[in-house]
């Protein structure tokens, strides 16, 4: 007579199913999340026009939102500490929506640029919470695959929405655009609410108590990972957000193919995501020095491609290809880094460095651009990513002598 292994009679434990139906629904939530951020993006050109002010102005917008979130999603995270995460994230999907329909009606401006904050607060408490509700619902060897998942979502904005929502924004307008996400986000908001399932956090007192957490020993890691992701995400934003008039000014494409040359960005990115959850699932570091150094060398060869269009062209699809990685690898070092007790705490300083990153990196191009011009934009990308790349691997050295 033989018994299956899988028989609750010999007492084997069963692995957990893995959580697909509600990583898919985060995926889903970030996917919304990331086109509403990066939407001006792909339509500075016509925004600029319509609105009566300067392309870097629109840029700004980038910006504003980015350090709303930087300003105020830690505060907003403590003062709703009691509340169902579940019940929240419906409810900043929800007022994402909202500032996005807003926006797609303001009419100058000024009221443009408040609904940015309304929906900066919103994103800012989404971007807080994803990371470490999906690693909520997974066991800690599950983590990499469950963020790769979720990730997706802001990948596939880069494959599909911001691409598309040029390609509208330049049909029917950039405000139809804009109402069109703005009601994919209140179905994204019902979808998080069916399809989702609560979690419980794991918040012990040393959790709560802030001097117990200074002196958690991977409050050193984490910080390094976090001043590392603010670095690159600064050279990154103040290269991509102004993205449009350099491929159409600098390389000089067709602005009817600019939606085309996105998609090609996000399908490239989408490759990166595969290799993140194949090829580096266990070699996370690796993966991560490489997808710094192939993002430096693919940027540096767009800027000495001027005139020659195809090697323009492969430049870019490598560099999405790198870039697509590096998110999932950050914040996957991130939360092995990080002692569970610490886990919400340190996804929140993530999420302040990344926003960081972008508001100041686009600013930083907007300055750039007014200042110098398009042409060094590329150039900061590469020197900041090389900087970035020296501050994890020193710290990587101290961590394997201190372990030695």
């Amino acid at each position: 007579m033989t018994t299956s292994a899988a028989s609750p009679s010999v007492g084997v434990p069963t692995q957990p199913a893995f959580p697909w139906v509600g990583l898919l629904a985060l995926s889903a939530a970030t996917f919304l999340s990331v086109t509403g951020e990066m939407m001006p993006t792909g339509l500075l050109p016509e925004m600029s026009s319509s609105l009566g002010v300067s392309e870097s102005q629109i840029g700004l917008l980038v910006s504003v939102f980015a350090f709303t979130v930087v300003l105020t999603s830690t505060s907003i995270i403590h003062f709703t500490k009691s509340m169902s995460r579940h019940t929240l994230l419906v409810i900043v999907i929800a007022i994402l929506g909202v500032s996005t329909a807003l926006g797609a009606i303001a009419p100058n401006y000024e009221l443009l640029l408040a609904t940015r904050v309304l929906g900066g607060l919103a994103h800012g408490v989404f971007w807080a919470l994803v990371g470490a509700y999906a690693a909520h619902l997974v066991p800690k060897e599950q983590i990499a695959k469950a963020i790769s998942v979720t990730v997706a979502g802001g990948t596939l904005a880069f494959v599909l929405g911001v691409p598309l929502g040029t390609a509208l924004g330049h049909a029917l307008g950039w405000r139809l655009a804009f109402g069109v996400l703005a009601g994919m986000m209140i179905l994204g908001a019902g979808l998080v609410w069916w399809k989702l399932p609560p979690v419980d956090r794991e918040e012990s007192h040393a959790a709560k108590n802030d001097a117990t957490t200074r002196r958690d020993p991977s409050v050193g890691p984490v910080a390094i990972v976090c001043i590392s992701v603010a670095i690159i995400m600064i050279g990154h934003y103040s290269f991509y957000t102004y993205i449009a008039p350099y491929l159409i000014d600098v390389v000089g494409i067709e602005p009817g193919q600019l939606s085309i040359l996105l998609l090609v960005f996000g399908i490239a990115g989408a490759i990166g995501l595969l290799l993140t959850g194949t090829v580096f699932a266990k070699r996370a570091t690796g993966g991560l020095f490489l997808a710094l150094a192939t993002s430096a060398v693919a940027v540096s060869a767009l800027a000495l491609s001027t005139g020659w269009l195809p090697g323009a062209i492969i430049a870019f699809f490598v560099w999405g290809t790198a870039f697509g990685m590096l998110p999932p690898l950050m914040q996957t070092r991130l939360l092995h880094a990080a002692s569970p007790r610490i886990r919400d705490a340190a996804n929140a300083f993530y999420t302040t460095a990344f926003n960081t990153g972008i508001g100041v990196g686009s600013a930083l191009g907007a300055l750039l651009l007014d200042r110098v011009g398009l042409g060094v934009l590329p150039w900061v990308y590469v020197i900041l990513g090389v900087v970035a790349g020296l501050t994890l691997a020193t710290s990587s050295v101290l961590a394997r002598r201190r372990a030695a």
